[in-house]
């Protein structure tokens, strides 16, 4: 039995063996299925990463346009986010991380078009803002029409809907490619993603060079976020070269020595400098030719601070609140140099009175400009800079033998004689402050300052009584744009960090943008905004009272105004009320150093009313506010022909009369021309 029972046991062994080796390769195969299986789902794993992982850094149409604007030197956008723009705000999101640019969250699209601009006036470089289809790109309109007046270089973009819904009224659809077509200097509408860098990279240069302007380009949602599976940048140098058009001036010789040999012969010479001077950067070779050939130079509003009202041969602003010295000047001139200047109506007054004894010269980068409102005897199109680059290598061996001519020199003592005779006068009323006191305060308190304004009364007292340098003034002209002081304030303190900013606004001007303050806020950024408070709309009302007859209709801002410290405290913003000169004068110096930002609320004089002032149409020459001595009588009855009724031409505002005819040196500060009269004494005056 045992015997027996061995092989069995052994066979039994055997066959348990041979199953155990088949169920081993059975598992064995099993598992080398599933260890396949996995292997090829792994492999499909990581293949369809690779896929997404390749398809994630293939690039889009936000990229290309991110990487473009970055490439061309853009460093801050002033935007506000909305649904057709998101796939753009979604890749800036990136790029902030890396720090490669800085987005500015202003808290209306008008505020963040109006900082770009005041960006691009003080730094020269483009502005870029961003805003969404619909309300958002509508609410760029006015800042677009304010750059392109003033030739701002600007890249405004805008998103739209997807290309597949233009044309069809969809959500927040507006054609702004066509609305904005008139204020433009060029627009896209970007239909490829491929075609980003080329468009963004040639609206940077068509934007700078030339006449400067507003360059729009509006992108479709699906275009931003489109992949770009051949992505390649395009640099403004590669564009150019590629396309092989170039902004190219040619200056004769000819027309330089014509131009040196009449400035050299005129006894009467005056330089007219307007912003295109700015722009140019020709600051220093303006004073170098005023000085070099002792010509007086007189400025735009656009045109301030390329030199400064410091200077010797310098009569300020000229036109409808300008000085009465230069307003003389361009009515006895017999030589006028126009230098990127337009010959607008706020300048010439009557057009045929406007420099009507002298030669007239005009040098503009812009042909359209040439003779257009006015009929110019010479005239040189190119770039102001290299232009007068021309001038000097022309006549460097001639300006060191250059002698100043007697007539010359009468000229100028004629000159410095208004300057002193028709200065500009700062009042001073007991227990009340003049705007005109408290803006001369303030520019002698921030001698180096970038100023800001808005557009009224307390804009022209800025243009007569604040001194700044090239760059540092920026202000709405042509379109006049309230609101634009705050948030220009805020390009402004973008674009130089460490320099004092200051906002000059008024009452009605700030409310105009006044939620800007939110943005102010957020970047803790450290302007001083000056409100010249007088519960008017001051410009209105003082046109009201000069040629309606004191119909006062709709320009008291009295009821409804909001208490400004209070808003501005609601804000985190410091905010001071400021009522007569010695809290003035105690508010500036306890905060000159201040380094947050902080809102002065300052109470001025209701009434007063801003002069010179020439009425519209009227001869540069007639002037309201402007007490006339013989000579200059006989200048304004030659100038206007005997006019009918001249006396009321001449006719003081007695709100305004001031002791005008004493004799001020030019060299003197503002402040101590000021006559201190309580209004008892000017009654008694009168």
């Amino acid at each position: 039995m045992v015997y027996k029972l061995k092989p069995i046991e052994r066979k039994a062994g055997h066959y348990r063996t041979e199953f155990e080796k088949i169920f081993k390769q059975e598992d064995l195969k099993a598992e080398q299925k599933a260890v396949e299986e996995e292997i090829k789902n792994n492999r499909k794993r990581t293949e369809a990463e690779k896929q997404a992982e390749a398809e994630k850094q293939l690039q889009n149409g936000a990229y290309a346009l991110l990487d473009t604007l970055v490439q061309n030197g853009t460093r801050y956008i002033f935007g506000y986010p909305g649904g057709a723009i998101l796939p753009i705000y979604d890749e800036l999101y990136f790029w902030e991380q890396q720090k490669l640019v800085t987005h500015i969250l202003t808290r209306h699209e008008q505020g963040a078009i109006h900082a770009a601009d005041a960006y691009a006036r003080v730094t020269g470089q483009v502005g870029v803002c961003f805003a969404t289809s619909g309300p958002g790109a509508t609410n760029l309109i006015t800042g677009i029409a304010n750059a392109h007046i003033d030739s701002v270089p600007l890249i405004v973009i805008t998103g739209q809907v997807g290309r597949s819904f233009l044309g069809t009224d969809a959500f927040q659809e507006t054609d702004i490619f066509g609305i904005t077509l008139p204020i433009v200097k060029h627009s896209y509408k970007v239909l490829d993603p491929n075609d980003l860098c080329r468009i963004v990279s040639e609206a940077f240069y068509l934007a700078q060079n030339g006449r400067p302007g507003p360059i729009l380009i509006d992108i479709p949602k699906d275009v931003g976020s489109e992949k770009l599976p051949d992505y390649f940048p395009i640099t403004q140098k590669e564009m150019l070269d590629f396309h092989g058009y170039r902004f190219q001036y040619h200056t004769s010789k000819d027309s330089i020595m014509e131009i040196l040999e009449v400035m050299k012969l005129a006894n009467r010479p005056l330089l007219y400098i307007g912003r295109g001077a700015v722009t140019a950067n020709a600051h220093k070779e303006l004073f170098q030719l005023s000085d070099t050939y002792s010509l007086p130079v007189t400025t735009t509003l656009m045109g301030k601070g390329v030199i400064t009202e410091r200077y010797k041969y310098s009569v300020g602003m000229l036109g409808m609140h300008g000085t009465a010295y230069a307003n003389f000047a361009i009515s006895e001139c017999d030589l006028l140099v126009a230098i990127g200047a337009r010959f607008d109506d706020r300048v010439t007054g009557k057009l045929d009175a406007f420099a009507c004894a002298a030669t007239i010269i005009q040098i503009d980068i812009d042909p359209a400009e040439i003779g257009k409102n006015k009929i110019v005897d010479l005239s040189i199109v190119g770039d102001i800079k290299q232009i007068f680059y021309e001038i000097f290598k022309e006549s460097r061996k001639e300006t060191e033998e250059y002698k100043i001519s007697t007539k010359r020199k009468s000229w100028l003592r004629g000159v410095q004689k208004w300057k002193r005779t028709y200065p500009l006068i700062v009042p001073r009323i007991i227990d009340k402050l003049s705007p005109q006191y408290v803006i001369n305060t303030i520019g002698n308190q921030y001698l180096h300052a970038v100023f800001t304004t808005d557009v009224g009364q307390h804009q022209m007292w800025s243009a007569q009584f604040l001194h700044c340098g090239p760059r540092r003034w920026a202000s709405s002209a042509g379109l006049g744009t309230m609101g634009y002081g705050l948030p220009a304030a805020i390009g402004a303190q973008i674009a130089y960090p460490t320099h004092p900013v200051i906002c000059i606004t008024g009452d009605s001007s700030i409310q105009m943008c006044i939620q800007e303050l939110g943005t102010v806020a957020q970047y803790n950024l450290p302007i001083r905004i000056m409100i010249m408070n007088n519960h008017w709309q001051g410009m209105v009302r003082q046109w009201q009272e000069s040629f309606y007859e004191n119909r006062y209709s709709h320009s008291s801002m009295d009821q409804g105004q909001p208490d400004f410290v209070a808003l501005a405290n609601s804000y985190g913003i410091k905010g001071v009320n400021v009522e007569n000169e010695t809290q003035l004068h105690a508010a500036l110096y306890e905060y000159r150093y201040y380094p947050y930002p902080i809102l002065f609320d300052i109470l001025i004089t209701e009434n007063e009313n801003c002069y010179p002032m020439v009425s519209p149409g009227k001869t540069n020459a007639v002037m309201k506010g402007v007490h006339y001595q013989q000579a200059e009588l006989e200048m304004v009855e030659r100038l206007t022909n005997n006019e009918v009724r001249l006396e009321l031409e001449l006719e003081q505002d007695p709100e305004t009369e001031t002791e005008t005819k004493a004799s001020v040196d030019e060299n003197v500060k503002m402040d101590t021309n000021s006559s201190v009269d309580s209004p008892e004494e000017k009654t008694k005056k009168l």
